[in-house]
């Protein structure tokens, strides 16, 4: 596979101004959070700035008409977002990894990419992924038919969902020759057959619209199959899209974490409870956990880099990352909640919904457990068994 000269694709703003620019919007719409929260309700002013101010084209390529950002700075973009909102964070998280992946086609010459990329940028499309809970045994049925398929599925945690405009989503296909496979559809929403069930009524991150969609006896012509894929595999074009995706999605839990963490510091700082040394205690397991987790995310988005190779390799180092942050962010909520005491068990607290946004970090995939899976087979598969001293 060859590579890009990144620098012939440059940002259009620095990755300062990204971030001041999610700094400024998050203030915008942190009032409606927790109204959004409260009622399990879509957060729909955030998503009407996003159109309307070009925000959903972050990551599209510069002369396409976007920001041009790069893996890390969407990631430190929705990171810096999940301290004011962390569903938007998370919900517009899942756009900007399919963006990204997008534009990561298109400049390693990929037919039809930059077409979806200059609708975002030009029309400001919300693309809605299923990936998540798809991953490589989607649900659902696919069945050749002249000019396309026919599909037929429900599928889950379809963030966005609200303000979709293109479902980007995958289906088993038993094919004649390629035995089974499985196919990446891009669907318009508003295609007959496509209903969004409003059944999102969850523990956290409740104003991420994430409802199932179901899709029945809907057609699919064949410009619209973006991939062809082997099933059950992790193959180079889904280790791709995991290594730019999930380094996305941990950052907004670890920004979540960082927001617990300064809303406790605040709520004792200059009170007789910051004297107690157990309280210090907590605050500073909290504080030193939060570093290891940054730069456990800095280390997998060195990996990554501007310009991923898609490998297991990169996959196993984003998981790592991922993994970590997943332990730190909940571990840190829980510490957030001791230090407030009585006060942040109020559902009027901040850190009662961070406690609760938090416990979703572990239902992206790869979960912490799988993760320890994965390295322990690479692990086995490394070592050269030539190379170990005989026994006696």
């Amino acid at each position: 596979m060859t590579t890009v000269d990144i620098t012939q694709y440059p940002r259009s703003r620095s990755r300062e101004e990204l971030v001041a620019g999610a700094d400024e919007l998050g203030r915008r719409i942190a009032p409606y959070s927790r109204a959004h929260d409260r009622d399990g309700t879509f957060v729909a002013e955030a998503y009407e700035i996003l159109r309307s101010e070009g925000r959903l084209a972050l990551a599209v390529p510069r002369e396409l008409g976007g920001d041009g950002a790069t893996v890390r700075d969407v990631a430190t973009v929705q990171r810096t977002l999940a301290h004011h909102c962390a569903a938007t964070a998370l919900a517009s998280a899942m756009h900007h990894h399919v963006v990204l992946a997008a534009a990561w086609r298109y400049r390693h010459g990929a037919s039809g990419a930059d077409r979806m990329l200059r609708r975002v940028a030009e029309e400001a499309i919300v693309l809605v992924s299923t990936g998540g809970a798809d991953q490589t045994h989607p649900r659902g049925t696919a069945r050749k038919v002249p000019g396309g398929y026919r599909v037929d599925g429900r599928k889950v945690f379809c963030s966005q969902a609200p303000v979709g405009d293109v479902l980007a989503t995958m289906f088993p296909f038993d094919d004649p020759d390629e035995s089974r496979i499985v196919l990446n559809m891009m669907i318009p929403m508003n295609t007959d057959g496509v209903r969004v069930h409003d059944n999102w009524d969850s523990l956290g991150m409740r104003g991420t619209g994430s409802h199932d969609v179901e899709l029945t006896d809907v057609f699919v012509p064949d410009a619209a199959v973006a991939a062809r894929r082997p099933y059950g595999v992790i193959d180079p074009p889904f280790q791709l899209v995991l290594s730019v995706a999930m380094p996305v999605v941990a950052a907004v839990y670890l920004g979540v974490a960082e927001t617990a963490h300064a809303h406790a510091t605040a709520l004792v700082a200059g009170t007789p409870r910051a004297n107690d040394p157990t309280v210090r205690r907590q605050l500073g397991v909290a504080a030193t956990r939060l570093q290891v987790a940054s730069w456990a995310l800095d280390g997998a988005l060195d990996v990554v880099g501007d310009d991923p190779v898609p490998s297991m390799s990169t996959v196993a180092a984003v998981m790592t990352a991922k993994a970590e942050i997943a332990r730190t962010a909940i571990e840190v909520c829980d510490l957030a909640l001791d230090v407030a005491g009585g006060r942040g068990f109020y559902r009027s607290s901040p850190l009662e919904q961070c406690y609760r946004d938090v416990r979703g970090v572990k239902f992206h995939p790869l979960t912490p457990e799988e993760t320890l899976l994965l390295a322990g087979t690479q692990a086995l598969e490394s070592v050269d068994a030539t190379a170990l001293p005989r026994s006696a």
